[in-house]
């Protein structure tokens, strides 16, 4: 129930930024949804209704190699935000388009961020540029730039240059949050002081498929024995880790410190 909350509150999100503020601004959003503007911008066919249609054959792709229920979640954001763009009017809040394509790009890219955080995603191009972080683990914010340079060049050449240069705008904007609320990409690594080593291995383990290198510790003031365990986890798996840690052993002590870069094996596919 939570996840379907952070969905439909998603489409809301994406569809209040695109009819509040790019469409009355004729500034592109990105992925298909900007494909989708382009397409209601030359033929008389809404937005909502043409990003329904383009997300079929790229739902199918997800279905074969992301996974079925991530890609139904998808699918189900891409419907209700095809709903929301149908029912929520167009209505320009401002008339200055640079605030236009930035509150757009940012009020769409939580709408599009807070779904892939809770195991699903927007669809479109967002299912392509999760498989593309996974496979090199780059944020996925570089490859959704990317994989939208072909929307601002798009949009110099059919329309004119100056909404091309505020769609690259909005792009930008969307993919610095995305790359703030999607986390996975960014490493850190804990180091667990306890005195209950064994039973906090086996709850990370049976929580979090990491792997932990144990270190003996004793106290500097009492003297006790104690372990030190270690693990690099992501950004994304560290709100799990400190709750395990705080059920198990709450008189623990846990470092956190930022990991720059890692050397050997890491997965990345979780």
């Amino acid at each position: 129930m939570k996840r379907i909350a952070i969905i439909i509150f998603g489409a809301i999100a994406v569809a209040f930024g695109l009819n509040f503020f790019l469409i009355p601004a004729d500034v592109f959003a990105s992925g298909l949804t900007g494909v989708s503007q382009f397409i209601s911008a030359l033929f008389p066919v809404s937005t909502g209704i043409v990003l329904f249609l383009l997300n079929i054959p790229v739902a199918i792709l997800g279905w074969l190699k992301v996974g079925r229920l991530f890609t139904f979640y998808s699918f189900l954001h891409v419907a209700l935000t095809s709903f929301f763009l149908e029912v929520i009017p167009v209505q320009a809040l401002t008339e200055d388009i640079m605030l236009n394509a930035v509150f757009g790009g940012i009020i769409a890219a939580i709408g599009t961020s807070l779904p892939l955080r809770y195991g699903t995603s927007a669809g479109g191009l967002d299912i392509i540029a999760l498989v593309l972080a996974r496979m090199s683990d780059r944020p996925i914010g570089v490859y959704f730039f990317m994989l939208n340079a072909l929307i601002v060049i798009t949009a110099g050449f059919v329309f004119n240059w100056e909404q091309a240069l505020f769609t690259l705008v909005s792009i930008y904007a969307t993919s610095r949050i995305m790359d703030m609320i999607h986390t996975r990409h960014v490493k850190c690594t804990a180091f667990i002081i306890t005195k209950k080593a064994d039973e906090l291995r086996e709850k990370i383990h049976e929580n979090v498929t990491r792997g932990i290198t144990r270190m003996p510790a004793k106290g500097g003031f009492d003297s006790e024995e104690k372990e030190v365990l270690m693990i690099v986890i992501t950004r994304y798996e560290l709100f799990k880790l400190r709750q395990i840690t705080e059920e198990t052993d709450p008189k623990a002590f846990t470092n956190i410190v930022p990991t720059t870069e890692i050397v050997g094996s890491f997965r990345k596919d979780d």
